[in-house]
């Protein structure tokens, strides 16, 4: 089986080390001293206490590596329209393309019994994404775990193996179960959802909320959920995000206050949204938030305490150079 993942930094890396070492045919597109360290020294993970290393195919140019069967995106969801056209030279008539980004997926009305495909241009902005990336080759795949890049060339693992992927119309098709049955063999858990949407939301729930809040305000998730102020605030916001979610027919196997509480005991984290603010790097507005907003006007749901934290948190992204709208 052919796999390139796009994107090879934290959370591609460990996907590449784990399926390579596993017998599959691994390749990665990565590009400056990431790709070089790969490319010298092979491709290191640390996990559990010990080293793993595989030597991969790694490159800049995908079309380098040519035609594959599965095309993992592991790159922050605002990244994809930009790079989308780029990876024609791996997609042909059989390939599935992987979304494991945070957040709505640029083919979210894919796949709905009675629903017309329709764009969701906070995150396929003019087609930029759907033009070159099919819906219908689309998989979802929505990540738990959690690693970082140390340094070039070097990925650790801190929590987490759990991919649950799922077709956009909840059929338990061929391509599905194939990957699934060869991330399993790398260790990966890796179920199969027929409702992969409302794992989707689950995700999703969480980061509408505590991410801006936290750009916001600098705190970390045990900070917000302990201010009475800002817990209460979080709140509100999911609980508009809950009703936009369960008015496309969307389900919760958890109710609101378990979601609060699973995030306060994550304890002293800041969240990607914060880091990438402090880090000065492009945040994840537009598929977090503004997303959430553009389902609840299609929905008829409004959103007024989303707005409102969106309105702030992009004017502190803009003023920071993190977020061109």
């Amino acid at each position: 089986m052919k796999i390139c993942i796009f994107g090879a930094g934290a959370i591609g890396g460990y996907l590449a080390v784990r399926l390579a070492n596993s017998g599959q045919d691994v390749s990665v597109v990565a590009r400056g001293p990431h790709l070089a360290a790969m490319q010298d020294h092979g491709l290191r993970l640390h996990i559990d206490g010990a080293e793993e290393v595989a030597h991969i195919k790694a490159n800049a140019n995908p079309a380098d590596l040519g035609v594959q069967d599965y095309v993992f995106i592991t790159l922050k969801a605002h990244s994809v329209p930009g790079i989308a056209a780029q990876l024609a030279p791996l997609i042909g008539p059989d390939t599935t393309i992987v979304t494991g980004m945070n957040g709505v997926p640029y083919w979210y009305f894919y796949g709905i019994e009675g629903q017309a495909p329709r764009r969701v241009e906070s995150v396929d902005p003019g087609g930029a994404v759907s033009d070159h990336l099919p819906m219908e080759k689309a998989l979802g795949c929505v990540v738990y775990p959690a690693c970082e890049v140390d340094k070039p060339g070097v990925i650790r693992h801190v929590s987490g193996d759990r991919f649950t992927l799922g077709e956009p119309d909840g059929a338990k098709s061929e391509r599905a179960t194939r990957l699934s049955d060869a991330m399993r063999a790398a260790g990966f858990k890796a179920p199969v959802r027929s409702r992969i949407r409302d794992e989707i939301w689950i995700k999703l729930w969480g980061n509408l909320a505590f991410n801006p809040i936290s750009a916001l305000t600098g705190a970390t998730l045990e900070q917000i959920c302990a201010d009475p102020a800002t817990r209460a605030l979080a709140r509100a916001m999911m609980v508009e995000g809950q009703a936009v979610a369960e008015a496309l027919g969307v389900s919760f196997s958890i109710d609101v206050d378990k979601r609060i509480e699973g995030a306060a005991a994550v304890g002293a984290h800041k969240t990607s949204m914060l880091q990438d603010l402090e880090l000065g790097r492009p945040m994840e507005i537009d598929a977090l938030v503004r997303g959430v907003s553009e389902l609840g006007a299609f929905a008829g749901q409004p959103t007024p305490t989303i707005d409102h934290v969106l309105a702030l948190v992009a004017q502190r992204a803009r003023i920071a150079g993190c977020y061109s709208g």
